[in-house]
């Protein structure tokens, strides 16, 4: 299956393997990198939702992150009390502690992608403060110019904010989207990632933005067109190299396909989505391949 969009992925990860230079990390764990290799373009029409078939990826922890992050949610709980684990390592009391946040509560991950997304510029004190209209709502602004000036090239949401960075537990690895209206009413995504962990992270965000792709679409009236990423550091931790070659060896399978189970009368709006609202039909990956996150 040549033409398969997931053998972009794992082309990109042989020539990490192959080529990437070995560099040291902020983990310590230790990597081999690329620079901004090509693109990776991931076709969205006719329902096509890219998963990754060479091994399952948790779908429902995509989505129940999403929806944390476009409800602008800044504190780890409400996932983990859902059995979803991604943002333990970096909100545990000894993580935070390490970096200086001692005032913080044990799971407060400070003005993260979902702050940045729907109060871009207000001060952030603690997750459980009310936010409700400091800030420009990005997200809002996306789903507006999406529906009502498809023709604008700003439509643009930035999660990386030099100002509050010291205050994140995490800077934004998948740092700003722009969003693109074609005259055939579809939308399209473009991502920059700047640092992307080829091995647990990308699977992830590449489900994640073409469902929100998908989502910002159904809402407009509008249908998925492609998710373009461009990648900064694309790389490959060492304690996964061994995991990725068994990947490497699995031959793609066909995607599944998504479909949204209300109307966008019933949605509502960005804001109105449930994890309920999302079939994914015909999902049939390789089994699971277990490797460790580098905190």
């Amino acid at each position: 299956m040549a033409s398969h969009d997931e053998n972009q992925y794992l082309d990109l990860i042989r020539n990490i393997l192959e080529n990437g230079e070995t560099r040291p990390d902020r983990t310590g764990t230790g990597t081999r990198s690329i620079f901004a290799p090509p693109n990776l373009r991931f076709n969205l029409r006719d329902g096509q939702f890219p998963l990754l078939t060479t091994k399952r990826v948790f779908l429902r922890a995509v989505i129940e992150e999403l929806l944390w992050f476009i409800a602008g949610t800044t504190t780890s709980v409400p996932l983990t009390e859902k059995g979803i684990h991604i943002w333990d390592g970096n909100s545990s009391r000894a993580y935070l502690n390490s970096l200086g946040l001692t005032h913080r509560a044990e799971g407060d991950l400070g003005p993260i992608y979902g702050f940045q997304w729907r109060h871009f510029g207000a001060s952030y004190t603690t997750h459980d403060a009310d936010y409700t209209g400091q800030g420009i709502d990005q997200l809002a602004e996306v789903v507006r110019k999406v529906r009502d000036e498809p023709w604008d090239r700003r439509i643009i949401m930035s999660a990386w904010n030099p100002v509050a960075i010291p205050e994140m537990a995490l800077p934004p690895c998948h740092v700003l989207c722009q969003f693109s209206v074609n005259t055939r009413n579809e939308v399209s995504c473009l991502l920059y990632q700047r640092s992307a962990d080829m091995g647990l992270g990308i699977p992830f965000n590449i489900a994640s933005y073409a469902l929100l792709t998908y989502m910002i679409a159904h809402i407009t009236g509008r249908t998925p067109g492609d998710l373009i990423i461009q990648l900064g550091d694309a790389h490959v931790y060492n304690d996964h190299v061994e995991a990725l070659q068994e990947q490497l060896q699995r031959e793609p399978r066909p995607f599944p396909t998504l479909r949204i189970k209300r109307s966008k009368e019933e949605v509502g709006g960005i804001d109105g989505f449930a994890v309920e609202d999302f079939v994914v039909e015909g999902y049939k990956p390789y089994p699971k391949i277990e490797m460790k996150m580098s905190v």
